[in-house]
């Protein structure tokens, strides 16, 4: 007697909760390490709304050297993408913050009028990967004094970071929200920042999650962790808070 051969069916991949918020990205063209051309932020937007994103908060860099940007620049920028975004049917909710470098102008840039908060609340900033800035918690009360909350861009990445219990403590204690990269959890960034990104993740330190898309590989490895086991336990473990800013 002939038995059929019955093949077991692969265990099919299971979708993570979808963001409908993403605060950190590059997509404004050409002025800074981002998008260099209107195609390639047009293609990145569609990309992002294929993921199933319904808002993105753009934030270019605000650094003293290397990208001088300001509210003008950035606004002006975002006000062209907007525009092409649109006559090119993308449907996504397109605003702008920054990510501001914490540098010897930092202290400026929270004195000026119009400071590119993201939802005119959290003030996005990033150091040195390398070396911890000597002023890192005046520079942390200054945002404050300016009236809004500090926000830490990919926390993971900071190769500062020796004791991780006792300085990602110390941060929350003077009221940083974190904003992880998703990436660092599939290692684009480097064993050390993966290492990282997953003792925030058990620790349930993490607020925010952010693409910080630059290019379309970005784009790519993101759609691949939204499937991924790691990308479950993030929302089982910590507050998400994302989609508050819709």
């Amino acid at each position: 007697m002939l038995f059929p051969f019955f093949k077991r069916r692969k265990k099919e991949k299971r979708r993570g909760p979808k963001l409908r918020v993403d605060l950190h990205s590059h997509l404004i063209p050409g002025i800074d390490d981002g998008s260099q051309s209107m195609e390639e932020s047009l293609s990145l937007l569609r990309g992002l709304e294929a993921l199933g994103y319904e808002k993105l908060v753009i934030t270019p860099h605000i650094m003293s050297d290397s990208y001088p940007n300001s509210a003008k620049t950035i606004l002006s920028g975002l006000a062209t993408l907007k525009e092409e975004a649109k006559e090119n049917g993308i449907s996504l909710q397109l605003e702008a913050g920054a990510e501001y470098y914490l540098d010897e102008c930092f202290f400026e840039e929270m004195r000026k009028d119009e400071i590119m908060a993201i939802g005119n609340r959290y003030v996005l900033f990033e150091s040195s990967y390398i070396s911890k800035p000597l002023q890192i918690e005046e520079m942390i009360f200054a945002i404050g004094e300016a009236g809004y909350e500090p926000m830490m861009a990919h926390p993971e990445r900071y190769r500062y970071i020796k004791n991780p219990e006792k300085e990602y403590r110390r941060f929350k204690e003077l009221g940083v929200q974190f904003q992880v990269n998703i990436n660092s959890f599939g290692g684009h960034y480097g064993k050390q920042a993966e290492a990282l990104v997953n003792f925030l993740n058990e620790a349930g330190m993490i607020d925010f999650l952010g693409s910080d898309v630059h290019h379309k590989k970005q784009l790519d490895t993101l759609s691949e962790l939204f499937y991924s086991e790691v990308y479950h336990k993030i929302f089982e473990n910590n507050t998400i808070k994302n989609d508050m800013l819709l």
